[in-house]
């Protein structure tokens, strides 16, 4: 036993050591360790932690602070034990400024540490490979004037939708193929960047490899993730598909947006992998970096209203300087059209999910941001084994030697998938080259074109001779490049090596009571926005009530003949008419939501009925009380009946 605890301390001290080599984030407030005193502090801490039951332990951390003193006694760290569940917004916007001055620099030190604990104890992170073979869509559209929305058409295609259950097809259509037999694989740890020109299948590929395809389409091939296809478990929670559409609730600040977002999604496979870890490191007798073990802990808790994770998100998307700044639309001003793209790319991030497939997230940006955003998603794949697929549009020089592979696709068919580093060696032996002050991204965009491709043709002594889309695909198969392609794609993926956490199985991850509370509250959050609205309406219905209280004013029924009847039945339908019609000006404000609501519910935020409940139930308060300021104005003013059983 004392030989146990000896290499148990040991253990420990040289844990301790090598984590204080490490040093902490590149704050000017942090320095190296050499007080005993504070040593001495923080290792009791750690002792006192290390004690609790496992699930107060998870809960609670070492926050490190730095007390003011005077010129005698300087400032001196602090440690203090605190539950990271309650840390308030001072206390984590101080936390997040101080470990991530410089964004992309302090990431990267933060993840490699990251890296460094879970490699420590021996803790693998799950990860997905996707992989899609012979995937051909294809489409029937209309031609000509019936392909517009006009009343006519959609009233046409009713009934020939309902002909064709009976066989009966009089529609004439043409078919569209959109993607045209297309193989690949989209690997973790490296980041994947999708090319081509406009209309050539980019966004249908990465809806169609996020499953969120539209079903009217018609798919063929296969895709998988991990050797699991994409009815054996849910797409659209294991990964998520970044819109270049930036749709959001106009009156909500862009942190409340990412928090909604990070309820939503929960913490998915977070709180696990913390468990195991701390169990290996009490084990080993391993006491983790202060920073570190609270910044893991406080993302890895379900439930909080404001999470970590979601200031760690506004600060590595350059949204920390206007997080309380509205989202704004076209009747809301707000932060600019650069800032909401971020916001869009931001609201999915925030969630658990390792797998992204993005959309040209940079219309909008400049380059400088783009080159830090991708920057920092270069070191989120390559540290935390993610698996992401962005499309850009133009990127820049510096942006596009950030990625590790790269897929054209042009037509619907792939010209190029594999490492950026032989993709200007296949197209040379195609027989073109790249000028040396043109951008390579642009020159792979233009080299398949028609127009553009003449000018890139490397051996003027040879005649120019335009090559298809098709040849270029059909010399990639015998390019070396694509032949190991195609000898990957044909040794089926093994299961057993892939981790059961790196797919979600259900529907929802989150408890429904956690849905409908956050749906709740943001529902709440809206009507004290738009209080405005419901002070305009009540202001409304008291104005209206006193006018009909006056046209009706003292109505006696005299005799009981239709003449009597009638001033009654009028006041009562005015009555109704106007309560009916002061409801209408909350119309706008729904229908102006619904493309959100639609949103939310493609990507499994939360069941319908979470936003229709809330929406219905704090509004019946609302109709009560508009309905009693009527009555109280003109019931008894009018002459009704005062008896309570009428």
């Amino acid at each position: 036993m004392e030989g146990g605890n000896l290499s148990r301390s040991i253990s420990r001290s040289l844990s301790r050591s090598s984590w204080r080599m490490e040093g902490v984030f590149a704050s000017g407030r942090y320095s190296r360790r050499t007080s005993n005193i504070d040593e001495d502090e923080e290792a009791l801490k750690w002792a006192a932690i290390e004690r609790l039951p496992t699930y107060d332990r998870l809960r609670t951390s070492i926050l490190q602070t730095f007390a003011e003193g005077d010129h005698a006694h300087p400032n001196t760290l602090q440690h203090r034990e605190v539950d990271v569940r309650k840390l308030d917004v001072n206390e984590r916007q101080e936390f997040i400024d101080r470990i991530f001055k410089v964004a992309e620099e302090d990431n990267e030190k933060y993840l490699r540490k990251f890296r460094n604990r879970l490699e420590k104890v021996g803790v693998g992170l799950p990860t997905v490979e996707v992989r899609f073979q012979n995937l051909t869509v294809e489409a029937d559209s209309y031609v000509g004037s019936r392909a517009l929305p006009t009343l006519p058409n959609v009233a046409l295609n009713i009934a020939e939708s309902a002909l064709g259950l009976f066989g009966i097809n009089t529609a004439k259509r043409t078919k569209l193929t959109i993607l045209k037999n297309v193989s690949g694989i989209i690997k973790p740890s490296r980041m994947a960047l999708l090319l081509g020109p406009p209309s050539s299948g980019k966004t249908t590929l990465l809806l169609a490899l996020a499953g969120k395809l539209d079903n009217d389409l018609r798919v063929r091939g296969e895709i998988s993730y991990n050797g699991y296809k994409l009815n054996e478990f849910v797409p659209r929670k294991t990964s998520a598909y970044i819109s270049q559409n930036d749709v959001h609730i106009g009156e909500m600040t862009v942190k409340e947006t990412l928090d909604f977002s990070a309820r939503c999604q929960g913490v998915g496979t977070r709180y696990d992998l913390l468990a195991e870890l701390a169990r290996r490191e009490k084990e080993a007798g391993i006491f983790p970096e202060a920073e570190l073990d609270l910044f893991m802990k406080a993302t890895a808790m379900e439930g909080t209203e404001s999470s970590l994770i979601t200031d760690y998100t506004l600060k590595i998307l350059g949204l920390d300087i206007c997080k309380d700044t509205i989202v704004g639309d076209e009747m809301h001003r707000g932060v600019s059209g650069g800032q909401k793209k971020r916001v869009t790319t931001g609201e999915m991030i925030v969630g658990p999910t390792k797998t992204l497939f993005m959309d040209e997230i940079s219309t909008g940006l400049d380059s400088s941001t783009t080159y830090q955003i991708v920057k920092c998603f270069q070191q989120i794949v390559h540290l935390t084994e993610a698996t992401i697929f962005m499309s850009l549009l133009q990127p820049a020089p510096e942006t596009f030697d950030l990625f590790d592979d790269i897929i054209l696709i042009s037509e619907g068919q792939i010209v190029y998938e594999g490492p950026r580093e032989h993709i200007m060696e296949f197209f040379e032996s195609c027989g073109f080259r790249c000028p040396e002050r043109k951008g390579t991204a642009d020159f792979l965009q233009e080299v398949t074109s028609r127009k553009d491709q003449e000018q890139y043709w490397k051996d003027r002594s040879i005649p120019y001779h335009y090559i298809t889309v098709s040849e270029f695909a059909s010399r990639f198969k015998q390019f070396h490049v694509g032949m190991q392609l195609e000898n990957e794609l044909s040794v089926p993926f093994d299961k057993s090596k892939g981790h059961r956490a790196s797919l979600v199985f259900k529907k929802y991850t989150v408890p429904t009571m956690g849905l409908l509370k956050a749906c709740w509250d943001k529902e709440w959050l809206l009507i004290k926005r738009n209080s405005f609205v419901y002070i305009f309406k009540t202001t409304q219905i008291i104005i209206i009530g006193i006018i009909a209280a006056t046209v009706f004013f003292r109505t006696k029924m005299h005799q009981r003949n239709e003449a009597d009847a009638a001033v009654y039945i009028g006041s009562i339908l005015f009555t109704m008419i106007m309560n009916m019609f002061n409801g209408f000006s909350e119309l706008p404000l729904t229908i102006a939501r619904l493309p959100v609501f639609y949103k939310h519910r493609d990507h499994l935020f939360h069941p319908p009925w979470t936003y229709t409940l809330p929406n219905f139930l704090l509004r019946i308060p609302i109709s009560i009380f508009e309905a009693i300021v009527w009555v109280l104005l003109t019931y008894y003013t009018i002459g009704f009946a005062p008896e309570a059983s009428r």
